[in-house]
């Protein structure tokens, strides 16, 4: 449990970091795009959530929890595979949304669950093990970075739909 502890202290310092270098103009945090734009390390991603067609939906309203592999965790994806992926819009719509969870779930909720249906409309696992969370395999390395349409949870790979 200390390790969780410590990585949840870890995750809180770089959202309070993270929240005040991305705090926009008077206080407005930014939305879900614009605050991983903003981060410098989703450059794939968002340029996925681009091709996808799926940018102004995370600009919605939501709230969403977003589980946001980096760009290193899109790097350990075969090149072919995520060329065929960005070059079909329905194929790449399917594997993004398996990374959305519709509402704010905070890393201390997320924690306590056991899976979550994704907005593509599976179930992914969570698995809290040795100190840290796992989401569909991939391991969550920031947590609770805020944003005015909810929340997002760095992971370190791209997890794919059954």
């Amino acid at each position: 449990m200390y390790k969780l502890t410590q990585a949840m202290t870890v995750g809180l310092l770089t959202l309070a970091f993270s929240t005040f270098a991305v705090a926009g103009h008077h206080g407005m945090k930014k939305d879900i795009v614009d605050t991983a734009v903003a981060a410098g390390d989703f450059n794939t991603l968002v340029t996925a959530v681009k091709a996808a067609g799926l940018v102004e939906t995370l600009k919605g309203e939501g709230p969403f929890t977003v589980f946001a592999p980096t760009d290193a965790a899109f790097a350990k994806v075969p090149t072919d595979t995520l060329n065929a992926l960005l070059a079909d819009k329905a194929a790449l719509a399917n594997v993004l949304t398996y990374h959305v969870v519709a509402g704010k779930v905070m890393a201390a909720d997320v924690v306590k669950l056991t899976s979550a249906v994704t907005v593509q409309g599976q179930a992914v696992s969570i698995e809290a093990e040795g100190g840290n969370v796992y989401v569909g395999g991939a391991q969550v390395v920031t947590t609770d970075i805020k944003a005015s349409n909810g929340v997002i949870h760095v992971i370190d790979a791209v997890i794919l739909p059954n």
